[in-house]
């Protein structure tokens, strides 16, 4: 039994979710977002809100029952209060700045690195060694965050490049004489 799987998610006030079939939609103050359950799972609608459970009690609709849960609640939360992720920029020189709906990186390169922003993500930049990435798409934020951390990820000598805020760095010890 998903001990995730089994609590519903709650629909809070200002959000609607419809589900067709195995497509499920969410619309709430901050846009609309859409999910395809896996055909092992089924979702209905409740009091207590969305329920998602198997069709089948076997081992892969299992593993599907708490995946497709998290994801529905990942809409519900994107919807309505959205996500973010921050970034922290480490390093003598190292820096950010937005223009327009792009981010400039100076990153010790010989050239400034430009990340474009896709269509649904917002960036900020409240310091220059600091940034802040947010949307109402998980994966979306996610996945923004993760390719502006591989221009430079932060290596272990000194700790410079960039890294997620509050992420640990295992730092080495360098050479001796």
């Amino acid at each position: 039994m998903s001990r995730i799987g089994k609590k519903p998610v709650p629909v809070p006030s200002g959000v609607t979710a419809t589900i067709n079939g195995q497509n499920i939609e969410v619309k709430g103050p901050k846009g609309t977002l859409s999910f395809v359950l896996n055909d092992l799972v089924l979702a209905e609608m409740t009091d207590e809100g969305i329920k998602v459970n198997p069709r089948v009690d076997t081992k892969p609709a299992r593993a599907m029952w708490g995946m497709s849960r998290t994801m529905v609640e990942n809409l519900v939360t994107g919807v309505s209060k959205g996500f973010e992720k921050k970034l922290e920029i480490t390093g003598v020189g190292y820096r950010a700045q937005v223009q327009g709906k792009n981010l400039q990186l100076a990153l010790g390169f010989s050239h400034d690195v430009v990340h474009a922003m896709p269509e649904g993500i917002e960036v900020a930049c409240p310091k220059p060694t600091e940034i802040v990435i947010s949307g109402i798409d998980k994966q979306r934020v996610g996945q923004v965050a993760a390719e502006i951390r591989d221009y430079r990820p932060p290596e272990p000598y000194k700790g410079k490049g960039v890294r997620y805020a509050g992420e640990y760095i295992v730092r080495k010890e360098g050479k001796k004489k």
